[in-house]
């Protein structure tokens, strides 16, 4: 099939307004994703009892088991006890905490490269659990596994199709409809291709940036 400048100029703006549909569905749920991910790592972390159990084999179960599964079982189990959510909610929380449990074990590797001296010498300056950690952990921990956590950021940009099979209209989505209705489905994949393409590479750029921003003196980002 020869390509059809005309056509594709005409279906780009729906293609563009598609495209914020899948910016939006990923920078909220990753944003979930980093808040949920580095609090079972914190948990983990002080071996809170019980609780600790309980976001271990959360983890273990989120990441054992298809976004796909999990996307279904939000959107269509729930209404049987009587939460409905929107699609694009349900979307947007079925990503976040999937990919929670992936960031959990990237902030775990994070902590895990402090020295565990600097607890005890916390504790002898009478600094509470909550003060080492923002004032002390987190600053050393962060920086070097922001690269870790953008890759995971751009994942789920490409995971983002799957919210189509719970009625989510993003840029695949839009692409399929647009190819069902003219029989051309070479220009909107294309384009569907191309924005992916482009959105994770502002993404991986800006998170080495970011990454080489937040980091301390002495330490290595590459």
């Amino acid at each position: 099939m020869i390509w059809d400048w005309n056509y594709t100029l005409e279906i780009l703006p729906l293609m563009a307004e598609a495209s914020l549909v899948t910016l939006q569905a990923t920078l909220l749920g990753f944003a979930l994703a980093a808040v949920l991910g580095l609090l079972w790592a914190i948990i983990n972390l002080l071996n809170v009892p019980v609780l600790g159990f309980i976001v271990r084999l959360l983890v273990e179960f989120v990441r054992t088991t298809p976004l796909l599964i999990q996307l279904f079982a939000m959107y269509y189990f729930l209404p049987l006890v009587g939460i409905v959510l929107p699609a694009m909610l349900c979307g947007v929380l079925t990503l976040g905490i999937h990919y929670s449990a992936y960031c959990a074990e990237v902030y775990r590797s994070g902590f895990a490269n402090v020295d565990r001296g600097q607890w005890e010498a916390a504790k002898v300056i009478n600094l509470s659990t909550s003060q080492t950690l923002k004032r002390i952990i987190l600053p050393q921990a962060v920086p070097p596994i922001i690269l870790p956590l953008g890759n995971y950021l751009v994942a789920m940009f490409k995971e983002t199709p799957v919210l189509l099979a719970i009625t989510v209209i993003e840029l695949v989505a839009t692409a399929r409809i647009i190819g069902n209705d003219t029989f051309r489905y070479t220009e909107p994949i294309t384009l569907a291709g191309a924005f992916f393409l482009v959105m994770s590479l502002v993404a991986a750029k800006l998170t080495r940036i970011i990454s080489r921003k937040a980091a301390l003196p002495g330490q290595q980002v590459f």
